[in-house]
């Protein structure tokens, strides 16, 4: 079985019951979890049925933006305090700027555990084997280093943005995905938006049917906005299925 779990999808904060950007990726019996927003670490240590992050077995961080990557800090507590003495290191993979924001938030002598919780590995990067799947990622143009990134198994791809401003590069990350998670922080910009650094959902349509993509899952959607408008936008553009992201949403995958 394999599935897609929304943790959250909020973009910059998140709103009253729900979360930030947060994604489990469940297949073949791994467990991956892809960004670590506001308010997805109960998510996540919910979906896990414990307190230490049991069963975890990646992480991979788009980039060190808040709303993307601050409950990773909770999770090395989780690791590091609830997990005991001895626990396997758990991968993840980011731009260094993600550890070092971690360890800025630790005690000066305890943030050299950090790198001793998670085995670190740099992105973007050349293909790493993870699991079941090959990782690839993409350098994609945002206000800090940011990695768009692909997961592929015999028979599932799945690939998401981060936060991205519109760029080449986003065809081939999306290139034939079962499932395309796609940032989406407006409709269509806003007049005036120099658009270099953000995707609104009609870009982000148009880039999913020049993929090729089977289906496309609009997510980091701002507070208080009405989520209906950005969907029924790439509803006209993009001919596969429009999903929009919703806490404790399971988009089953094949």
């Amino acid at each position: 079985m394999s599935r897609v779990i929304v943790l959250g999808s909020c973009g910059a904060w998140p709103e009253p019951d729900r979360a930030c950007s947060g994604f489990v990726v469940e297949h073949e019996g791994f467990r991956v979890v892809l960004d670590l927003g506001y308010g997805t670490l109960p998510r996540l240590l919910s979906q896990l049925g414990n307190e230490a992050a049991n069963g975890l077995d990646a992480v991979v961080v788009s980039h060190h933006h808040p709303d993307h990557s601050i409950d990773l800090h909770g999770l090395f507590r989780a690791r590091s305090m609830g997990a005991g003495a001895g626990a396997p290191a758990i991968s993840l993979y980011a731009p260094e700027s993600v550890v070092q924001q971690v360890e800025s938030l630790e005690e000066e002598d305890d943030a050299a555990d950090v790198r001793a919780v998670f085995a670190w590995h740099q992105l973007p990067a050349e293909p790493y084997e993870l699991g079941p799947f090959r990782l690839s990622s993409w350098a994609l143009p945002h206000y800090v280093p940011n990695a768009g990134v692909r997961l592929e198994a015999p028979g599932l791809t799945i690939a998401y943005t981060g936060d991205s401003g519109p760029d080449p590069a986003l065809i081939e990350l999306a290139r034939g995905a079962d499932l395309f998670i796609a940032e989406a922080s407006e409709a269509t910009k806003s007049p005036g938006a120099k658009g270099a650094n953000y995707l609104a959902a009609d870009e982000a349509a148009r880039v999913a049917e020049s993929a090729g993509a089977q289906r496309l899952l609009l997510t980091h959607l701002w507070p208080g906005s009405d989520r209906a408008e950005p969907a029924r936008v790439a509803r006209a553009i993009f001919t596969g299925e429009v999903l929009v992201a919703d806490e404790g949403m399971v988009v089953e995958l094949g």
